[in-house]
């Protein structure tokens, strides 16, 4: 059932008062409208500044306002005395619902009955919930949905007939470009969607596939909004990052799943994933190039700024969180190091009174009911810390093992690392060089290569081979510091993770006996 099919059937099965949480209150009623002429009954719209007015009234119209009815009681008031078959608009109500207005709560619940008997709803338009408990039972909770791929296609329609008086102006849409765009779009209000058309129009005179980056800046100002969220506007990619191969592989094939191909061809959007392994090996890196791989923005999840000081709080603040991410989808969320975050919550009852777990479970309880397409990127260092609950399939698709970089991955690395710094490395000895960092991360062959340089610039020489080497010798890598601790982590995930560099052995490949005949 559609929103506009439910509400129609509430208002038809006579539901006295109805909750609309929505930011796009212009959607709403044009849509009630759309109802009450079908339903041939008259609309009245109530805010704060103009009081009761017919439904469309514009804001420079004076002659309609009703100056006294901009008092709610006033205005509840005059939802009694209307005879006629009428739906009420109430906008931004929720002030009036606060437990200290209990005059308006007791009138809500006193027209709740007297409503039921007669042809006339209300209905409160907020983006904010505030119920008060007396009302509970009276009230209908209904949640707005944003605007679909269709509509934002309608309205790109739209602005693209509008602006073809302008002869400046170049819309370059091919089908694969409009997709981008609209893709792209999700997430937005419409009045978000049309401010962010035209500010590419003015800015750049044209509208094309590629300006999705304008879009993002939009969902970027959303979440700076909700300060529980970090918008990461990052230009790394997988050419940036060496080796794990079987990850970029698998990563590839889901960079489809989100247009309109995959919906019709059956595909779900994928869940997530969580990469373990090894400090330094390139695990945020990953998270990053998703992003660019996929075009969609990246949002960090810091759990530190989940915690508060009050009951509840914190539960509140991740579910905020969720909701500002769910609303800016399709998207990347990216939760840094959270064998960190959730530490502690097996033993939460006894260290925070269960804040810990209790947001752990909220946070848990979503990956395994969400339905917006989210992709969930979860990085850990240390198994131990781990909830098991988290492991559990269905929550995320695939968890990953990164390892240190093998030979061949370590001179790749090399090979990135050095031609970001401007260098060419057809003048470097790169087997010599991946061969005297065995054991060495991604981060420690990086740190190396900045040691070199530095060396070099304090000599005034170009940078060369036996600086690189020296500075690997005088390194000590955290493979050694850690032998056990990294020992103990390939050994958990033997079996239970995929290697993010080696493919599995096919089924019996181990075990085939070799002989000569």
């Amino acid at each position: 059932m559609n929103f506009q099919t439910e509400i129609e059937t509430l208002i038809r099965a006579r539901y006295p008062i109805l909750y609309v949480i929505s930011s796009e209150e212009m959607r709403v009623q044009h849509l009630v409208m759309e109802i009450a002429k079908k339903r041939q009954k008259k609309v009245f719209e109530w805010s704060y500044s103009t009081g009761i007015v017919p439904a469309g009234t514009s804001i420079q119209s004076q002659k309609h306002r009703n100056a006294a009815t901009k008092d709610p009681l006033l205005a509840l008031d005059q939802v009694i005395e209307q005879v006629e078959p009428a739906i009420f608009i109430f906008k931004d109500f929720h002030p009036f619902l606060t437990k200290n207005n209990f005059a308006v709560t007791r009138k809500l619940k006193e027209i709740a009955l007297h409503l039921k008997n007669s042809f006339k709803t209300i209905i409160l338009v907020s983006p904010v919930q505030e119920i008060p408990t007396e009302l509970e039972k009276e009230i209908t909770m209904l949640n707005h949905p944003l605007p679909t791929r269709d509509d934002l296609s309608e309205l790109l329609d739209k602005i693209i007939e509008d602006v073809k008086q302008f002869k400046q102006v170049k819309i370059d849409l091919d089908e694969a470009g409009r997709e981008r765009l609209l893709q792209a779009a999700l997430g937005l209000t419409l009045g978000e969607a049309e401010n962010v058309f035209a500010k590419i129009i003015v800015k750049e005179e044209r509208l094309s596939g590629d300006d999705v980056n304008e879009v993002f800046a939009e969902k970027q100002q959303i979440i700076r909004k909700s300060g529980l969220l970090e918008y990461y506007a990052t230009s790394e990619s997988f050419t940036n990052v060496g080796g794990m191969t079987v990850l970029k592989e698998w990563l590839d094939k889901r960079a489809i799943a989100f247009t309109k191909e995959a919906r019709a061809f059956g595909l779900p959007a994928p869940k997530g994933i969580l990469m373990l392994g090894v400090q330094g090996c390139g695990k945020s890196l990953c998270a990053k190039a998703v992003s660019n791989l996929w075009r969609l923005p990246l949002l960090r999840f810091d759990m530190g700024r989940m915690f508060g000081s009050l009951v509840g709080s914190s539960e509140e603040n991740v579910r905020r969180a969720i909701a500002v991410a769910e609303s800016v989808a399709p998207a990347i969320l990216w939760v840094d190091e959270i064998d960190k975050a959730f530490a502690g919550s097996q033993g939460s009852g006894a260290t925070d009174g269960g804040t810990t777990a209790r947001v752990f479970g909220t946070f848990l309880t979503w990956l395994s009911e969400k339905t917006a397409p989210v992709f969930v990127v979860a990085t850990a260092n240390d198994i131990s810390q781990l909830p098991p609950e988290l492991m559990r399939k269905g929550r995320l698709d695939e968890i990953f093992f990164v390892d240190l970089p093998s030979g061949n991955e370590r001179l790749e690395i090399f090979r990135i690392h050095i031609t970001k710094r401007g260098r060419e490395v057809a003048q470097f000895d790169l087997p010599a060089l991946a061969e005297a960092s065995t054991n060495f991360s991604g981060a420690e062959i990086e740190e190396a290569i900045n040691s070199a340089l530095y060396d070099a610039f304090y000599t005034h020489a170009e940078l060369t081979t036996p600086h690189i080497l020296t500075a690997l010798a005088e390194t000590v890598p955290l493979a050694k510091t850690m032998d056990e601790q990294i020992n103990r982590l390939r050994s958990w995930a033997e079996g239970r993770a995929r290697n993010a560099s080696v493919p599995r052995n096919k089924a019996g490949a181990e075990t085939m006996r070799r002989m000569e005949l």
